[in-house]
């Protein structure tokens, strides 16, 4: 299957979104440590963190790399097939992006990114770009752009939940 879109990896460039496109930009506070970093890295890049959403992922490989087919599971019903295009893992960010292949109801990249910053405080940052590509996505209209940004609020409120968890339990 082949991307629905050009401008593959350019959720690399903060803030870029390609005309005709609708741009999203979630970052919620995970925590503070290195302890939660890693913690939110490894659901991150191990999928866990979609798992623990409730939502279907069926990847090609068990982390996170480039070129590992993953195709997501919406209400049981929606496949969204994609493709890891983009990985970072460096001391204090880490993360990848994927973008939409055939069969995907929109057409774009998104990012979830996770960094600690200088003062320790942990985030995740999911950044995308999309549109409609089958008719009801289309026809959701702002509807649907409020679902994406319900979505990537809730990644970031299950990836806290999921680091709070295991520090209470550890």
């Amino acid at each position: 299957m082949s991307f629905t879109y050009d401008d593959v990896g350019a959720t690399r460039e903060p803030g870029f979104c390609p005309p005709g496109f609708h741009p999203l930009h979630v970052r919620t506070r995970i925590g503070e440590g290195e302890e939660v970093f890693r913690r939110a890295a490894g659901a991150v890049m191990t999928w866990e963190m979609h798992r623990a959403m409730g939502v279907g992922i069926d990847a090609s490989a068990d982390r996170a790399a480039p070129d590992v087919d993953v195709t997501v599971t919406l209400a049981g019903m929606i496949k969204a097939p994609c493709r890891v295009v983009w990985t970072v893992e460096e001391p204090r960010r880490i993360g990848w992006a994927y973008g939409t292949l055939s069969g995907h109801p929109e057409c774009g990249e998104e990012s979830f990114i996770v960094d600690r910053t200088g003062d320790g405080t942990v985030w995740l940052t999911v950044n995308a770009f999309s549109r409609g590509a089958k008719w009801y996505a289309r026809a959701g209209g702002p509807a649907t752009r409020g679902l994406q940004h319900a979505y990537a609020r809730r990644c970031g409120n299950v990836l806290r939940q999921l680091c709070e968890r295991e520090l209470e339990e550890g």
